[in-house]
């Protein structure tokens, strides 16, 4: 479904920044366990290097959980943007701007505040998709703020 098609309060979520996240966490879980079970099979490692490599494999995976869900949810009270770290909710009304310059990796929100927030749901490595799920979040930000932005 092309962004043109896509309810304008759809959450936003990379398409590649999702896909390829999973399919390494699911590499590094199967890999460490393999090597895990091959070097205590020669003998040479015990079994609590095996659960540290397995545990380590896992704890790659976990991270790239976090990564493949990343997203910007539209609410009522404003923009929920989940990024790699942090999770934050800004009102309407404090987004002053969207922005998504030539070269920068994802978009982001200048705010009332002077601080520039990125929304790494939306992403240059998705090419045409990103550039119109920018413009539908501009659009919706329109529709949603209750007051104008103020003058430059």
């Amino acid at each position: 479904m092309s962004a043109g098609t896509r309810s304008l309060d759809a959450p936003f979520r990379p398409r590649r920044g999702r896909v390829v996240p999973l399919v390494m966490a699911a590499s590094s879980i199967a890999l460490t366990t393999v090597v895990a079970i091959a070097m205590g099979s020669v003998g040479s490692w015990g079994g609590a290097d095996q659960l540290m490599l397995v545990g380590f494999g896992v704890a790659i995976a976990a991270f790239l959980w976090r990564y493949a869900s990343i997203r910007a949810e539209p609410r009522a009270d404003g923009l929920r943007v989940r990024n790699l770290l942090l999770t934050r909710t800004v009102p309407w009304d404090d987004i002053l701007a969207v922005r998504f310059p030539d070269g920068d990796p994802w978009v982001s929100l200048e705010l009332a505040d002077t601080d520039i927030l990125a929304v790494m749901a939306i992403q240059r490595v998705d090419g045409e998709r990103g550039r119109e799920e920018a413009v539908r979040l501009a659009t919706l930000l329109a529709r949603r703020r209750s007051t104008p932005p103020p003058a430059p």
